[in-house]
């Protein structure tokens, strides 16, 4: 059996890829490499921009797979810019490696550049590994949309493989030339084994975690997941919940739940003391290991966010534990994983009118939450890590 020998190219360690990595290196016909540009959270607390304070993940995100780390040379290391991934070294490892294959996660860096012109070079087949949602290309203007198609349709031609992650990305490569035959379906996931088990673990343990922030048992917490930042635009949701306070003659009490830091957290804070809003709870950072509590206490999860939001994994985690869904219409992961009046609903970006409905008609009715929620976890049990190796060992094979 043939065993093909894959680099990795990505940022650096983060905690949705690790366990992908860890089943690559597992797999009896792939053999894996992985390099980081740089090491944040995993030597010592770095401080991360979104969250605003300095971090450091609770679960090990090198283990059970080859990496190595690649001297940066810039002078703000990071990712995202093309002047925080400096790393010359990817040079020498694709050239020495005679690898089969090699997976980049992006091109917008001088370090995923460096690695594509020594794969052309070396005639290293490259597959690309994107996020972008054609829908949000539409908030670009037309001059660098244009720019757009001829940077990236020249880089497109020499690709071997794209894995896209939802069909809104799927639509976002062959808009921009990637032909049909050379699509691999790469399903964005997490670790839905780990978050199921603990889902079915701690089932009975809901209102005894309500109980500890003060909600009463039949309390309809709304669960928002994240950093607290404009992308992610918490003020819609909020000013969503002060609406259906406001609004709706509603039996069942409800609260809403902020998980997460970030510089947004000062002006929501000021926001609900000036409106006189009750029953908001900001409960800061929680690490990876703590975030099973908070999903489990919740009845509901909403993602309001707008453009940037490629994705939103906090969804897969979500629907791991049986949760209805609400997101915006611009959210990456809507098409693929919230099916609208299934198991969630989806709103115009910015209606927060909208959105307050989509509440009003959670909150109100037990038994559609109940039915919403086992909906997302039969959809979620589709996005599993197994199939983002299916597709990249059939791109291997071709």
């Amino acid at each position: 059996m043939k065993k093909f020998k894959l680099a990795v190219l990505t940022p650096h360690p983060i905690q949705y890829q690790s366990p992908l990595f860890q089943e690559l290196a597992s797999h009896p016909e792939i053999d894996p490499t992985v390099y980081f540009c740089w090491d944040f959270g995993v030597k010592e607390p770095t401080f991360d921009t979104g969250f605003n304070q300095k971090i450091k993940w609770d679960i090990p995100l090198l283990d059970g797979y080859s990496y190595k780390f690649l001297k940066n040379f810039a002078f703000n290391p990071g990712s995202g810019k093309w002047d925080h991934e400096i790393n010359p070294a990817i040079v020498k490892e694709i050239w020495k490696g005679k690898y089969d294959a090699i997976l980049i996660y992006g091109w917008n860096s001088l370090t995923n550049w460096l690695a594509f012109l020594t794969a052309f070079l070396t005639k290293t087949p490259v597959f690309v590994h994107g996020e972008n949602p054609l829908n949000q290309e539409s908030f670009k203007s037309r001059l660098k949309i244009k720019i757009k198609k001829l940077f990236l349709g020249g880089l497109f031609k020499k690709i071997s493989a794209f894995l896209y992650i939802g069909e809104e990305n799927k639509k976002f490569f062959k808009y921009y030339g990637a032909p049909e035959e050379k699509l691999f379906f790469c399903p964005y996931a997490v670790e839905n084994e780990r978050f199921i088990n603990e889902a079915e673990k701690l089932k009975d343990s809901k209102n005894k975690f309500k109980k500890e922030l003060g909600l009463e048992k039949d309390e309809v917490a709304i669960l928002f997941m994240g950093k607290l930042i404009e992308k992610k635009r918490p003020f819609d949701l909020l000013k969503a919940f002060e609406f259906l306070t406001i609004s709706y003659k509603l039996k069942a009490k409800s609260s809403l739940v902020f998980v997460g830091d970030g510089i947004l957290r000062p002006e929501l804070e000021k926001y609900i003391k000036e409106h006189n809003l009750s029953n908001v709870y900001f409960l800061g950072f929680k690490n990876q290991t703590e975030l099973p509590k908070y999903y489990t206490l919740a009845d509901i999860l909403v993602l309001p966010s707008g453009a940037g939001e490629t994705w939103g994994l906090a969804v897969n985690e979500a629907m791991c534990f049986g949760l209805p869904i609400i997101v915006s219409d611009v959210v990456g992961c809507g098409p693929d994983l919230v099916k609208n009046n299934v198991n969630g609903f989806i709103f115009p970006l910015g209606d927060f009118k909208q959105l307050s409905r989509s509440l009003e008609a959670l909150i109100k009715d037990s038994q559609k939450r109940k039915s919403f929620g086992e909906k997302s976890l039969g959809i979620i049990k589709n996005y599993t890590f197994e199939r983002n190796i299916n597709a990249i060992l059939t791109a291997l094979k071709k």
